[in-house]
């Protein structure tokens, strides 16, 4: 009489859980370890500059490698400009696109249109901002700057909005070649979050005389706005830390004349793409490292602001129930 197999297929069953937990938490304590040692390295790197100017660093607009002299005020706030300018032109854009897709769209569009949306994401940046120097820069200068420039000479402060050159290279062209770029992630994940909706509370809803208009701001956008919050950080993280395409359209330029949105400026990526490979060992690699930490913890603050909101959107939802 042979011996039954279930205590045997039991401890098997239970090692395997052990191998597969340990499994996980080796992951997640490897990403952690990751993510230190990065931070580690940052601010090893980076300790000449922070030794020298401490956080002045972070309001100095001086930068000026033949004088060895560093501050970061300009490539923190080109990087802060562009992306704000992204996210106001692409979340407005990317929830048009999806309330279309899953709302107003005919059945036979929505599959071709959402992958022709989707192919933007594939295009590399540096295809975006060659067509940005190239094609979208002149048509920015010749149809949108001069003709603004002209309508606004002499008002006090628009008319200082839109000053500088007419050559349609600075953080609006930068902005609007990164909400082209983040367009589609948001855009993707508004339409899939809104198709999560449960059909049954978008037809009591139509069912009681609501408009598409009310569904989605009432039933749609109460019901999926953690996803959609989800999304817009999704966005502004890639904006945050594109390089290419922001290095072709902003100017390059380490001075902040104006608060002009057409005047050429710089970010924290295209000042690392364009002089740590040069730089040398000492205060400008070291500042330009400082740099790199800088973008580490705004992109943290950013990703830490989110999850505060997101908890304060779930507490209140607790608090109305």
């Amino acid at each position: 009489m042979n011996p039954s197999p279930a205590p045997r297929s039991r401890l098997t069953g239970v090692l395997v859980d052990r191998l597969f937990g340990m499994a996980a938490r080796g992951a997640a304590l490897l990403t952690l370890a990751l993510l230190v040692g990065i931070l580690g390295s940052l601010v090893v790197g980076a300790w000449p500059s922070i030794e020298k100017y401490g956080l002045t660093f972070l309001v100095r607009s001086v930068w000026d490698p033949v004088q060895n002299d560093y501050g970061g005020l300009v490539m923190i706030y080109g990087t802060l400009a562009t992306s704000i300018i992204a996210l106001l032109i692409a979340v407005p854009v990317s929830f048009g696109i999806a309330l279309f897709l899953t709302e107003l769209s005919p059945a036979w569009l929505k599959r071709p249109l959402g992958t022709a949306i989707e192919l933007l994401a594939a295009v590399p940046s540096i295809v975006y901002g060659m067509w940005g120097l190239m094609v979208f820069s002149p048509i920015l200068a010749t149809y949108v700057q001069q003709p603004l420039q002209k309508l606004l000479h002499g008002v006090p402060l628009l008319g200082a909005l839109v000053s500088g050159p007419p050559v349609g290279i600075g953080l609006l062209s930068a902005g609007i070649i990164l909400a082209i770029m983040i367009i589609p992630f948001i855009a993707s994940v508004m339409r899939d979050v809104f198709e999560v909706t449960p059909p049954l509370l978008k037809e009591s809803a139509y069912g009681l005389g609501s408009t598409t208009w009310e569904v989605v701001f009432k039933v749609v956008l109460p019901f999926t706005k953690t996803g959609v919050l989800g999304g817009i950080m999704l966005g502004l993280g890639r904006a945050l830390g594109e390089t290419m395409a922001v290095t072709f359209v902003i100017g390059n330029m380490n001075q902040l004349n104006s608060l002009s949105v057409f005047e050429a400026a710089n970010s924290i990526t295209s000042a690392l793409a364009n002089e740590f490979a040069e730089a040398g060992e000492g205060l400008h690699q070291a500042s330009l490292i400082y740099l790199g930490l800088v973008l580490f913890f705004i992109t943290f603050v950013v990703l830490s602001l989110s999850k505060l909101l997101l908890a304060r959107l779930k507490k209140n939802e607790g608090a109305k129930s």
